[in-house]
């Protein structure tokens, strides 16, 4: 059953509890939907009016903040065999390079890679417990995680909510026929971004082993 429709039968306080428990134990480290289930119980929000999106937007919210910061506490504490023992449980996730590309974005951009890390799938999963593992200052990671939690959880609620009360006008008026051609746009979009993300790790894993591989100047002698 799709999300959504399964959704539409769960009492809202059910609802509200099960969109910031999810987004917190991703956020917390552990590989879960939090983004689709976010973003289904916020469409879901635009249709029915017993579910809230303010309501639905603070639990989104308080679950990823929360997460992130049990997470940051947990990678604090465990260190380095904390990772190791992540990419032996989830390594589709914790691999070698996965987690090496996430500590390159936290030390280039430090506490802005907690706050946009929340925007990205899998830095959404890394950021509690990597920055806890590197030891960021935690007033900074304080910081960059209220408001990346609010910004993305908060942001995104309220952004498919007004989309969800528009389309069901347009959709009124133009039929199914427009959501195949929306719905082909989207896909299109999420293909083209995702393989472009994935051109741009590649490239950043390469250059280390290009510049090892370049020769050295020889020093000449006087």
């Amino acid at each position: 059953m799709h999300v959504q429709e399964w959704l539409e039968h769960v009492p809202a306080v059910s609802i509200y509890a099960l969109v910031g428990i999810v987004i917190g134990l991703e956020s917390l480290g552990i590989p879960l939907p939090g983004e689709i289930v976010l973003v289904s119980a916020a469409l879901l929000s635009s249709q029915h009016g017993d579910l809230n999106p303010v309501i639905l937007g603070a639990c989104a919210t308080a679950g990823a903040i929360i997460g992130d910061s049990i997470g940051y506490a947990i990678g604090r504490k465990g260190g380095r065999p904390l990772l190791a023992w992540l990419e032996r449980k989830f390594p589709k996730h914790f691999s070698a390079a996965n987690v090496g590309s996430a500590e390159r974005s936290f030390q280039k951009w430090g506490m802005w890679a907690v706050f946009f890390g929340r925007f990205v799938a899998l830095l959404r999963i890394f950021a509690g417990p990597l920055a806890g593992v590197l030891r960021m200052p935690y007033w900074k990671f304080a910081v960059a995680n209220v408001l990346g939690g609010i910004v993305w959880a908060g942001g995104t609620t309220a952004v498919i909510y007004y989309i969800g009360v528009v389309a069901e006008d347009w959709l009124k008026r133009f039929s199914y026929f427009g959501l195949a051609i929306a719905v082909l746009i989207g896909v299109g979009s999420m293909l083209f971004v995702k393989r472009r993300a994935k051109k741009a790790a590649a490239e950043a894993e390469a250059a280390p082993a290009t510049a090892a591989a370049e020769p050295q100047p020889v020093p000449v002698a006087d």
